[in-house]
């Protein structure tokens, strides 16, 4: 028996207003900041308009893709609650295809805008095996203290070893596919961010990033420390990791012609859950110009493509998949995003330069045999 499962950063799944861009220039959208806008009451029409214009398109593209993974089991990140996924589910995934995702399981998790992690799942799979849910846990209240991972590198950040390690959460759900057990590990680690203290966005949120790491890395040993150990067991961890473990550098123009430079990186808070042959990344069973779910840019001199979204495998899983290779979904990328010749693909109806799109990232499938 099979089951499909995705992941699929959707970016700001929002059922509410963000108005905070009225006092921090930061957050405000650049296409206010064309515009004099003379008081707080002017600036909150003008943003909703905004935003309502903007929303419509953008999700009608995210479903798009959504239905373009097929899967069985969809591991979604930045859902703001349950009311605007289930807005979602009914008003436009539904239309693309049919009734299909009825149960949503998430729980209220860290992050400050108040994003967090959701799973959606069919009632059986496309091949007519039932999916049981049997079990929903959340992992947002472990410490840094509660796993012994709090550090020198993570006090320099100003961290306090009682507070929270996930950024969001590590949402576990077990289910059985046909009656066979298999667990879901949903997460969406700590972002980049902008340089700072001298170093790079990512180096300097690199503490925290492996300390979530090592976190879900407890939590799955610990789950099934009991019965035999992790190696044996049918789980998989997805998620938006806001990490790499390479990339490729995009040098050049359009005029003079691109070119495409894939260059390794000596550290990873990924490495932290593939160490030892914990689990294994299926991505990377394909090419490496070829295992890129987002394009990242600051301008000309900062362009690269790199993996960022995750379906980790079991040994167990990935061994007895070993043909399994995933599909990633490009076609919700806006037309900004430079393709390597190769890989170029029609993108959806109404993709802009570079908004709206589908999202920032693109979604992640496979097929697993559960055996």
């Amino acid at each position: 028996m099979s089951v499909r499962i995705a992941t699929f950063n959707v970016e700001n799944l929002m059922n509410r207003f963000d108005f905070s861009g009225f006092k921090n220039n930061l957050n405000k959208d650049r296409t206010l900041q064309l515009f004099q806008i003379q008081d707080e009451a002017q600036y909150r029409q003008l943003e909703q308009a905004r935003a309502i214009a903007h929303a419509d398109d953008t999700r009608q593209l995210t479903a798009l893709a959504i239905a373009e993974t097929h899967a069985d089991i969809l591991c979604l990140q930045e859902v703001d609650n349950i009311g605007a996924l289930n807005a979602f589910e009914f008003g436009y995934l539904f239309k693309m295809v049919g009734e299909g995702y009825r149960h949503k399981y998430m729980v209220e998790g860290n992050d400050s805008r108040g994003i967090d992690v959701a799973v959606l799942m069919r009632d059986q799979t496309r091949y007519g095996q039932p999916i049981e849910f049997v079990e929903m846990t959340s992992h947002a209240h472990v410490t840094y203290n509660d796993f012994g991972l709090h550090n020198a590198e993570l006090a320099a950040l100003g961290i306090e070893p009682h507070e929270r390690v996930f950024k969001r959460d590590c949402l576990e759900i077990d289910v059985r596919i046909g009656g066979r057990p298999f667990t879901l590990f949903v997460s969406h680690f700590k972002s980049m961010g902008s340089p700072r203290n001298g170093m790079d966005g990512r180096a300097a949120s690199m503490p925290v990033r492996m300390a979530e790491a090592k976190a879900v890395r407890r939590i799955i040993e610990d789950k099934f420390a009991a019965h035999g150990g992790s190696a044996d067991k049918h789980w998989v961890i997805c998620g938006d990791f806001n990490d790499y473990r390479e990339r490729v550098i995009i040098n050049g123009d359009s005029l003079a012609g691109y070119t495409f430079n894939p260059v390794g990186e000596p550290t990873s808070s990924v490495n932290v859950l593939l160490e030892g042959g914990f689990c294994e990344n299926l991505v990377e069973r394909r090419p490496v110009m070829d295992r890129w779910t987002l394009y990242h840019t600051r301008g000309p001199e900062e362009r690269h493509l790199c993996q960022l979204d995750y379906i980790l495998a079991s040994p167990a899983l990935a061994r007895t998949n070993a043909d399994a290779i995933p599909d990633i979904i490009r076609r919700g990328q806006p037309h900004r995003t430079i393709f390597p010749p190769e890989q170029k693909v029609e993108l959806f109806p109404r993709i802009g330069w570079d908004r709206p799109k589908a999202s920032d990232h693109c979604p992640v499938a496979v097929t697993f045999n559960v055996v």
